[in-house]
């Protein structure tokens, strides 16, 4: 993922993070004071996507949404096809050498 794809990602979760905001009828200040997240800070997420993973968290939580993290980079969700084969050859150990016959 390249750095733009990151920023276009951060900026898409803020404006989802917004829209959940709006429809719960709060300001910018008091989703953020209900949040325990200076005003400011949460401004500059909707703005830039740009916050620090705990107040995100914090956020989410006030809007009913931190669940929603919960399938994020489970393993248990991860294709089988990110691992390769299932009847990939295990490589062996060591070398093979032919034994000599007794002189």
């Amino acid at each position: 993922m390249s750095v733009n794809d990151e920023e276009t990602a951060a900026r898409d979760l803020a404006a989802r993070v917004r829209e959940l905001r709006l429809r719960e009828g709060w300001s910018q200040v008091e989703l953020a004071r209900r949040a325990g997240v200076n005003p400011l800070t949460y401004a500059l997420f909707e703005r830039s996507g740009r916050i620090a993973l705990e107040r995100l968290l914090k956020v989410l939580a006030v809007l009913r949404r931190l669940s929603d993290v919960d399938h994020v980079a489970r393993l248990n969700e991860v294709p089988a096809s990110l691992f390769g084969p299932a009847h990939k050859r295990q490589r062996q150990r060591g070398r093979t050498t032919s034994k000599k016959a007794p002189a």
